[in-house]
């Protein structure tokens, strides 16, 4: 990681660390259950750190909008145990093996338990939304959950499947991934008591900010590292994924790549990543994909323009820049 990108990882990090220490108790909190199997692997999944960006959301827009309660703790919490449940429910229907550098939890306790624990936190979830008592707080994440829903299925009906659009896959990435970023900032800014406008304007910037995270994250599973990124390199393709480098050399590339990219597509064949990182590479499409990120991280930064001027603000665009600048 770059000496910038770690800078804007601590400022972000500072700006909010007592608010996470807190979202971090509650989280810690309402993951108890009864049943112990349920406490080992919820325990294991949310220990393994990551990067939170979606409660990150949910603090900072509270903040940038002068919140001073502590619902955008359980909120934050609440955004947290969501992505936690697909993230358990993905490396199922992935069959994945690693994540954050560790065993996934399938690999560990195996599938059932990870479904069921999954099943779990999205329903203590639904329990924190009703505590609450806010009908706009419960419509925001109802229809996110739905959303993401949605979009998994969607991903799963594109799989092995080398004719999806450009348009398809980004209906996809808007669904699975930037829908819970778009709703986290919505709620951060809810919270706050902001107009609908200010409402409105929080949720383009977690959409196109979600959907610049996804597409680099479609980069580095080509150019990344597998240490650093905590997975194992080309699991798109062994998945038999069409993620946008792959259907960018499918429309540009030449007839020898594109037979290439079909048949990977088709049969989820990894034994012949090299030669996709070397088309992916030489054609262009890794750094087309990019430009797509750079392009959305834009979007996002300018739809908070009109936002007030504060450390949280500028935590908010440092957000934008590490989105695009990360290697992990």
């Amino acid at each position: 990681m770059s000496a910038a990108t770690q800078h804007a990882q601590n400022t972000i990090a500072q700006s909010i660390a007592t608010d996470m220490e807190a979202v971090n108790t509650v989280i810690r909190q309402r993951l108890h259950s009864e049943v112990s199997l349920v406490n080992q692997i919820a325990e294991y999944i949310i220990g393994a750190g990551g990067k939170r960006i979606r409660p990150v959301l949910v603090l900072l827009l509270a903040n940038a909008y002068g919140y001073r309660g502590t619902a955008h703790h359980e909120l934050a919490a609440v955004v947290e145990f969501i992505h936690t449940a697909t993230l358990l429910h993905d490396d199922v229907v992935d069959e994945s093996s690693m994540r954050r550098g560790r065993q996934t939890a399938n690999a560990l306790f195996g599938n059932a338990a990870s479904v069921l624990v999954g099943d779990f936190l999205y329903s203590r979830s639904f329990q924190m939304m009703v505590s609450l008592d806010d009908m706009r707080v419960m419509r925001i994440l109802s229809d996110a959950t739905n959303v993401i829903a949605e979009g998994e299925v969607l991903q799963l009906l594109n799989m092995h499947d080398p004719d999806v659009t450009h348009e398809s896959y980004l209906t996809v990435i808007r669904s699975k991934t930037a829908k819970l970023f778009e709703a986290a900032a919505e709620l951060g800014a809810l919270v706050a008591g902001a107009t609908d406008e200010q409402i409105a304007a929080a949720g383009e910037y977690g959409r196109s900010l979600g959907t610049a995270f996804q597409l680099i994250d479609d980069v580095l599973d080509y150019a990344g590292d597998a240490a650093e990124i905590g997975k194992n390199l080309g699991d798109d393709l062994r998945e038999g994924k069409p993620t946008l480098p792959l259907i960018w050399l499918m429309e540009h590339g030449t007839p020898e790549q594109r037979q290439l990219v079909r048949n990977c597509i088709e049969h989820g064949d990894e034994e012949q990543f090299e030669a996709v990182l070397a088309a992916v590479t030489s054609s262009g499409a890794l750094d087309y994909t990019r430009q797509q990120a750079e392009q959305a991280a834009r979007r996002a930064a300018e739809a908070i323009a009109n936002l007030p001027d504060n450390a949280y603000k500028a935590s908010l665009l440092q957000l934008c820049s590490f989105a695009v600048d990360r290697n992990h």
